[in-house]
């Protein structure tokens, strides 16, 4: 399996032949704004990575591939209009350089785009197997998406109820991108199954490691502000985790907090940390993200490739799960 570098090395070439129309502009500019804003471009190379388990190369799968980046900045665009966003990767939001309407309009074309690219993935009976996944994640990350809008304005969220939000807002992507590349491969059916089970639980675990480093986070190592969970009253696997093992004094005392506004930003941080670390919350949010890991990496040995073929994936993961920013 060729290495991280080159993967993205490959998406960027077929980037570059494969671009969006010209005409009318004010349609596709935004378009490629996005997708030029620095992301990382993890899920269309697990695509190819989940096809060179199994080929020796990959580029098969790269319509597939390119299919899943552009549905993943089609949902970002959108998702950026529902939280009012400002940026997007330090840069301004489609919706805040263009307006509302054209980030609208401009997201539905993108995700237009992304069925055309899987039309052109082999014959009929991988294309309508690729488009099953596809059509299944896309709703998911819908619900996904619903959810985390609804607990915004409930009182109590269960960690059973946080965990399928983050499953289906962000892990089952990941899943199926892996999937998706065993698929264009022809891989067995059970083989491409550990790949998306693989991923879905890597993808939990790394939302979890996504909550401690907002927390207990370096800053200069994590790129940006730590706390900002805390100061805007996000209620995290850490928040959940201290509702249900706490004393009541501590949970009070945390609700508290979390009906207040920033107003002393590092008062609430200080009191909120000091509520979480006499709890031992971090250690039992660690524990939990560990057990995903565990869980996600049996999978990833279920898979029946030589073990070698495994190196580059297995090394990205962990890389993700252990990261410190």
């Amino acid at each position: 399996m060729r290495d991280l570098p080159q993967l993205l090395d490959l998406i960027a070439a077929f980037s570059k032949e494969n671009p969006f129309p010209t005409f009318p502009l004010e349609l596709y500019e935004p378009c490629n704004y996005i997708l030029t804003l620095g992301g990382k471009r993890l899920r269309p190379a697990l695509v190819l990575m989940g096809h060179e388990l199994f080929k020796d190369t990959s580029e098969a799968a790269l319509p597939a591939a390119w299919a899943v980046e552009l549905f993943h900045n089609f949902s970002l665009m959108h998702d950026d209009i529902m939280d009012a966003a400002p940026l997007r990767r330090s840069e301004p939001t489609v919706h805040n350089k263009w307006n509302t309407t054209t980030a609208i309009l401009s997201g539905d074309v993108m995700l237009i785009f992304a069925y055309r690219f899987l039309a052109r993935c082999g014959d009929a009976d991988t294309v309508l197997q690729l488009l099953n996944i596809f059509n299944r994640v896309a709703t998911e990350v819908c619900e996904g998406q619903q959810l985390d809008i609804n607990f915004e304005t409930r009182a109590n969220v269960g960690i059973h109820e946080y965990i399928r939000m983050i499953e289906l807002k962000t892990a089952v992507l990941l899943g199926a991108a892996l999937e998706m590349g065993a698929v264009c491969a022809n891989a067995p059916a059970n083989d491409s199954q550990h790949l998306y089970e693989f991923g879905r639980l890597a993808g939990i675990a790394f939302q979890i490691q996504d909550d401690l480093l907002d927390t207990y986070g370096d800053p200069i190592k994590f790129g940006k502000q730590v706390c900002g969970d805390i100061l805007q009253n996000k209620k995290t696997l850490l928040v959940l985790k201290t509702l249900e093992t706490a004393p009541d004094s501590d949970c009070r005392a945390l609700h508290g907090w979390m009906q207040t506004g920033a107003e002393n930003p590092a008062e609430k941080i200080a009191a909120v940390r000091a509520i979480f670390d006499r709890n031992g919350i971090p250690a039992l949010v660690s524990l939990e993200k560990r057990q995903y890991q565990q869980k996600a990496f049996w999978h990833l040995q279920s898979v029946q490739v030589p073990e070698k073929r495994k190196k580059v994936l297995k090394k990205l993961v962990e890389d993700l799960l252990e990261r410190e920013s």
